[in-house]
C-alpha cells in the first residue's frame, strides 16, 4: 500500500457518496435561485393547452414507473425535501403513478349483500406535494420535468392546489403552462369551481389575474360557473371577486337557477346567515334578478323562507321579489316559511312572515296554522293576517303545556275570539293593510303616527290578540 493512500471503510464510502449527492442538489438549487433572482418581473400568462388536447385525461405510457410504496407517498405528502430529494435520484419518480389500493364496501347484486372489494387510486407526486402545499417540493418536481397538467386519478395538480388554498403551488403551476380551464375527470370542474374555501381566495386571484382562466367556465356535470360555486358557499369576497372579472350574475345552471338562487339556498344554519346576505346583496347589487325561477319554479325567496332567513328576504322583497310567487308543487314563500317554523322556532321566524306579509303576501291557508303553533310569535302574527280567528280545535290541543304556561295570554284570546268578530281597531288595521297591499312596509313608514301605532300596523307581536 502507498504511503499516499489509505483504505476507506464501506461505511466511509456511502457517507462521501451521500455528501457528493448533496452538494450537487445544493448547486442546483442556488443555480436555480440565481435563475429566479434575473427574471422577477411579473410571470405571464401560463399557456394555453391547444383545444383538441384540453379536458383529456392523461394516460400512463407503457415506460411510466409505478410506485405502491407507502413511504414514497408519505415523502411527497410530508413535504420533507430532503427525503425528496432520495425519492428523485431516480429520475423515473419524478412522473411515476402513485397508486394506492382501498378497501371500499360495494354492493354486489348476484349475492344480494355488501362486499369489501379492493379498489386502486392512482395520483402522482406533484399531485401529492400541491394538494398539501408543498411549494418547495413542487418546485423541485417542476424544476426536475414534472407534467404540469398530468392527470393520474383524474385531476391535475393545480385542481388539489386550487381545492387546498395553496395560492404559492398554483402560481407556480401556472408559471410552468398547467392548463388553468382543465376540466377534472371525475365531475367535470375546472379549478376555478375548486376555489370554495375562504382560503382560496388568493388561487382564485391568481388563476384569473395570471393564468386568464375563464371567469365563466361550465363544470361538466351541474354546468355550474364558480359564480355559482362561490354564492351556494356565502364566499363574499370570492363574489366580489368574480363579478369585477366579469362573471355572468344571470347564469343559469343544469336546474335552471342562477347564482342568487344559489346564495339563498345555501344559507342553511343561523350562524352563517351574515355572509350568505353578503354574497346575496353583492348579487342583487350587480344585476341578479329576485324573481328569475329555476325549472321548479323556485324562485330565490322560496329558498330564503325555506332556510328561515329573515335578513336575506327582506333583502329579496327589497328588489322586487314577489311575496305571492307559487312553485310547480304550488307552494308560496309563506308557505315554504311556514313548513320549517318547526325547524327554526328561535331563529324568530316571525319576523320572515311579517316581511311578507308586509310586502302583499296573501294569508296562509287556515290549514297551515298546524304547522306554527311551536312558535307562538310565528302564530300570533299569522291570526293578525285575517279578520276572523279560525277555528283552533285542530292544533291548540297539540301546544306544549309549557308552552301553554308561557304565552298563556295569546293562548287563551286565541282560543276566545275563535270564530268571533275581531275588534274594530283590528278590522281598521286589516282595511288599512289591505287597501296598501304590497307597498303596506313602505306607506307605513312614511305616516306621521307613533312609533307603537306603525308596529302595529305592520303586525308586530305583542303576546295576544285584539
Amino acid at each position: 500500500m502507498s504511503k499516499d493512500t489509505f483504505a476507506f471503510s464501506s461505511a466511509s464510502l456511502r457517507s462521501l457518496r451521500l455528501e457528493q449527492q448533496l452538494q450537487d442538489w445544493e448547486d442546483a438549487r442556488r443555480a436555480l435561485a440565481h435563475r429566479r433572482t434575473l427574471t422577477r418581473a411579473p410571470l405571464p400568462p401560463a399557456p394555453r393547452m391547444p383545444d383538441h388536447r384540453r379536458n383529456q385525461q392523461a394516460t400512463p405510457t407503457r415506460t411510466q414507473q409505478c410506485c405502491r410504496d407507502p413511504a414514497v407517498h408519505n415523502t411527497f405528502l410530508s413535504g420533507d425535501i430532503t427525503r425528496v430529494y432520495a425519492v428523485l435520484q431516480d429520475p423515473s419518480m419524478v412522473n411515476a403513478l402513485m397508486e394506492t389500493v382501498q378497501e371500499e364496501m360495494v354492493w354486489a347484486p348476484e349475492m344480494g349483500m355488501w362486499t369489501m372489494a379492493s379498489k386502486a387510486k392512482q395520483t402522482s407526486a406533484l399531485r401529492l406535494a400541491a394538494g398539501r402545499g408543498h411549494a418547495a417540493c413542487v418546485e423541485e418536481l417542476l424544476f426536475r420535468g414534472a407534467e404540469a397538467d398530468a392527470s393520474p386519478g383524474g385531476s391535475t395538480a393545480l385542481h388539489d392546489a386550487c381545492a387546498g388554498g395553496h395560492a404559492a403551488c398554483v402560481q407556480l403551476l401556472l408559471a410552468h403552462g398547467a392548463d388553468p380551464d382543465r376540466l377534472a375527470a371525475a365531475d367535470g370542474s375546472a379549478p376555478l369551481h375548486l376555489c370554495r374555501t375562504p382560503q382560496s381566495l388568493e388561487c382564485a386571484r391568481v388563476l384569473l389575474e395570471v393564468g386568464g382562466a375563464s371567469v365563466n367556465a361550465r363544470s361538466r356535470d351541474g354546468e355550474l360557473t364558480p359564480l355559482h360555486v362561490a354564492a351556494r358557499r356565502g364566499l363574499e369576497e370570492h363574489v366580489a371577486l368574480l363579478l369585477s372579472r366579469g362573471a355572468d350574475v344571470s347564469a343559469r345552471n343544469r336546474e335552471g337557477e342562477t347564482p342568487l338562487n344559489a346564495a339563498c339556498a345555501g344559507a342553511e344554519r343561523p350562524a352563517e346567515s351574515a355572509r350568505y346576505l353578503g354574497a346575496a346583496r353583492r348579487l342583487l347589487a350587480a344585476g341578479a334578478d329576485p324573481r328569475t325561477a329555476g325549472r321548479k319554479r323556485h324562485t330565490p325567496l322560496h329558498n330564503a323562507c325555506a332556510n328561515c332567513s329573515a335578513p336575506i328576504a327582506h333583502a329579496l322583497l327589497q328588489h322586487g321579489a314577489s311575496a305571492n310567487a307559487a312553485n310547480c308543487a304550488g307552494y308560496t314563500p309563506m308557505d315554504c316559511l311556514l313548513q320549517v317554523v318547526e325547524d327554526f322556532p328561535d331563529q324568530q321566524p316571525e319576523e320572515v312572515a311579517r316581511w311578507l306579509l308586509n310586502y302583499g303576501a296573501q294569508p296562509a291557508s287556515p290549514k297551515m296554522l298546524k304547522l306554527c303553533y311551536l312558535s307562538p310569535p310565528t302564530l300570533e302574527v299569522m291570526l293578525n293576517s285575517y279578520t276572523v280567528v279560525p277555528p283552533c280545535e285542530d292544533w291548540i290541543g297539540s301546544v306544549p303545556e309549557e308552552l301553554l304556561k308561557e304565552h298563556a295570554p295569546l293562548f287563551e284570546s286565541a282560543w276566545l275570539t275563535s270564530g268571533q268578530p275581531r275588534t274594530l281597531q283590528h278590522l281598521c288595521r286589516c282595511a288599512l293593510r289591505r287597501h296598501l297591499g304590497a307597498l303596506c312596509h313602505s306607506a307605513v313608514a312614511e305616516l306621521d303616527i307613533p312609533s307603537s301605532l306603525r308596529e302595529y300596523l305592520l303586525l308586530a307581536p305583542e303576546g295576544r290578540l285584539h
